[in-house]
């Protein structure tokens, strides 16, 4: 199998936090420690979310706060939440969990 584009997998990775974010994971460092990906790179990518149209907004405090889908815009979120492990593997995070 080839190696994914840098495109897509960004996209997935936008995906996969969304979806995360969505599921309670909603901090920095609960979606560092979900994925193991670094902190400029989850924060990176929940600033790329708006690029897809997912609006996020941070709810709370600064050290006690989390971020919040408002909206999905075009992203079907129960096609991300079937196909979540593919996208985990794709981007060579883990499954389990």
């Amino acid at each position: 199998m080839s190696k994914p584009s840098k495109t897509k997998t960004s996209f997935y990775r936008r995906l996969l936090v969304a979806h995360l974010i969505d599921n309670g994971v909603n901090t920095v460092p609960a979606i560092m420690s979900e994925t193991g990906m670094p902190r400029r790179t989850a924060q990176d990518t929940i600033e790329a979310l708006g690029e897809l149209d997912i609006e996020t907004e941070f709810v709370g405090a600064n050290k006690n706060g989390g971020y919040e889908i408002k909206d999905w815009g075009a992203i079907n979120r129960t096609w991300v939440k079937k196909h979540l492990d593919e996208l985990k593997a794709l981007l060579e995070y883990p499954t389990s969990g």
